[in-house]
């Protein structure tokens, strides 16, 4: 390889070079290809522009398939130098990656119905900006590992989730939830809990058959030799209760009533078991990488009524 002749470029601009072409080719490997520079030297210039614009926070980190990709931070400054060379000056390039109050948020699709109001309250009253996305246990863990998510709220039981960290926020016992029309209204109008015996018969709606809810109660209907009509399977309270509605149906589930209420028509008993079990809210993130204002945010959810301090 012929040396490379001597660069024109001011300091700052030529680490600017290797970062802006890491990202473009997604690796330091085909970056130090296309600028003919050594794996190393790439490295040394992003590290450098790390450390001068942005308080060494990393501008790059591995995604899916182990290619770069741009951190809050990369993004804003990845976005802002698409200019004209000349106004790149060192302020610039610090104003573009300061660190903007940002937490990309991963919920549980039922946490949206139940926590999200909440949530959204606490980022306001802390002057954050709130990038929101939703996904089951496996996607939110996978983001989570990956640095794509700086909080995840979930639900147990979770998957393997190596390389992520997690804090337990609040226990909910389950209970048995009935629609307006179902039996068990006037069965045990005056009942104080329900046992899965008495659920013989009843129009049921369960979760899907891979879901650790749905295995909880298989186990629970064959331990009590107890079968019940199944009408309807569900992912998420977002289409249970329309399901109760409409199939006159009960269902176990997890009391969310600590987090939010229960419609008005759905009538709820706590499950009366042997040995109670339980679900846990849970707050996951990067082992050792809680942003500042992930957790600004976390503090505020603590602090919120029925959760843990």
């Amino acid at each position: 390889m012929e040396p490379m002749p001597p660069r024109k470029l001011v300091r700052h601009l030529v680490w600017l070079e290797s970062f802006a072409a890491a990202v473009e080719a997604g690796s330091i490997e085909s970056a130090a290809e296309h600028l003919g520079v050594a794996r190393s030297v790439v490295s040394e210039h992003i590290r450098a522009l790390e450390l001068a614009v942005a308080e060494g926070a990393p501008l790059l980190e591995r995604g899916p398939g182990r290619r770069l990709q741009l951190t809050a931070r990369g993004e804003r400054l990845f976005a802002g130098t698409q200019t004209p060379l000349h106004q790149l000056d060192m302020k610039r390039l610090r104003d573009l990656a300061s660190a903007e109050p940002v937490v990309r948020l991963g919920l549980n699709p039922t946490l949206s119905l139940s926590l999200l109001g909440n949530v959204a309250r606490e980022a306001a009253a802390s002057g954050l900006k709130l990038v929101l996305s939703f996904g089951g246990p496996h996607e939110l863990i996978r983001q989570v590992q990956t640095r794509q998510l700086d909080l995840a709220l979930d639900f147990t039981p979770l998957p393997p989730h190596e390389g992520v960290e997690a804090e337990s926020l609040l226990r909910m016992a389950f209970v048995v939830i009935a629609g307006p029309d179902n039996p068990l209204v006037e069965q045990a109008a005056n009942r104080r809990s329900l046992h899965v015996k008495e659920l013989e018969g009843q129009p049921f709606v369960d979760w899907l058959r891979d879901d650790p809810y749905g295995g909880a109660n298989s186990a629970r209907f064959a331990t009590h030799g107890v079968t019940v009509m199944e009408v309807a399977r569900a992912e998420s309270f977002l289409l249970m209760y329309e399901l109760l509605r409409a199939f006159k149906a009960c269902a176990i589930a997890p009391d969310l009533r600590l987090m939010h209420p229960f419609p008005h028509d759905i009538r709820a008993w706590p499950l009366r078991e042997e040995e109670p079990q339980a679900v846990e809210v849970v707050a996951l993130w990067p082992t050792g990488s809680l942003s500042p204002g992930a957790r600004s945010l976390l503090d505020g959810i603590r602090s919120l009524p029925n959760f843990r301090r």
